[in-house]
């Protein structure tokens, strides 16, 4: 029997039409998740993709994920792209509102990103479980912890700034510094892999690219993204026109009143919902609500 309240039927039913619309759309099957990408999600999400993946007359191999979180665990997108890859030989990521941190790293994992001008991914700043189980951005705690070593031998190095740097947990340190080091070495390995695995010449001189040149470019947009230095905050916000600056190709829809009007028409229903009823994580299939 279904005990759902009657408006939460009819919104169900309205993202499901709304979502087999962008299956069609994009002539995929479409998994949306919304929300921090925590761990422990990784069995659900198997369930989810391996349940679309058996459904009678199942046969695409395009999958396409829209995406919307503040990040979380690394380690989790990193099962999270290890399931989906073992499923489908294409997956493209879609952005309507932002993919932040980890979010970013996931999207990195895609054949293609669809953005339009609104749209934002963020800095590569990996975000980890302290001693007191709250959630820190890794890399203002290095950061900091460098400035406060730089600043150790010089007069002005305050009681308070050493008491600060004597107490800090060694062993946390480290697993900020294993975070960031996790975070640039996913992103590289799935640039050269997957997003740049058809980037075969170069479109201005025409000229074939080297696996070495792929591998350098993603090194090099690894490097930038995770400069906290250059973006100041964990949650910045980088446009289409930074990240192509940065050297990557992103699909943007901005011009397309078609997928806009579709991809927005499932965000809007999506996101007030979510406010309304309060819910933290959504993840939607056609299969799954």
């Amino acid at each position: 029997m279904n005990n759902k309240p009657p408006a939460d039927i009819i919104i169900h039913n309205q993202l499901n039409l709304l979502l087999e619309e962008l299956e069609d759309e994009f002539d995929s099957d479409v998994i949306s998740f919304s929300g921090p990408i925590e761990y422990g999600l990784e069995k659900e999400f198997l369930h989810i993709v391996e349940d679309l993946k058996a459904e009678l007359g199942a046969t695409k191999e395009r999958l396409t994920v829209v995406l919307t979180t503040e990040g979380g665990s690394a380690e989790t997108v990193e099962r999270f792209v290890n399931i989906i890859r073992k499923h489908y030989s294409e997956v493209n990521f879609v952005v309507p509102d932002y993919a932040y941190s980890a979010g970013t790293i996931f999207c990195m994992s895609g054949d293609n990103i669809y953005m339009d001008y609104y749209s934002t991914l963020g800095p590569i700043d990996p975000q980890v479980l302290n001693k007191d189980g709250r959630w820190v951005a890794a890399l203002g705690y290095l950061d900091k912890i460098k400035e406060l070593l730089d600043k150790a031998n010089a007069p002005n190095f305050s009681a308070v700034e050493f008491a600060i740097l004597k107490d800090f947990d060694l062993g946390e340190l480290r697993s900020y510094e294993q975070a960031k080091d996790l975070t640039i070495d996913l992103l590289k390995k799935w640039l050269v892999r997957y997003k740049f695995k058809n980037w075969t010449h170069r479109s201005s001189t025409k000229k074939e690219v080297t696996l070495e040149e792929k591998q350098e470019r993603a090194a090099e947009i690894a490097r930038q993204l995770s400069d906290n230095n250059r973006w100041k905050s964990h949650g910045r916000s980088i446009n289409i026109e930074e990240l192509t600056a940065l050297g990557l190709k992103i699909e943007d829809y901005s011009s397309d009143a078609n997928k806009t009007k579709k991809i927005r028409a499932y965000y809007d229903l999506l996101s007030d919902y979510r406010a309304k009823r309060g819910i933290q994580i959504f993840v939607h299939s056609r299969r799954y609500i």
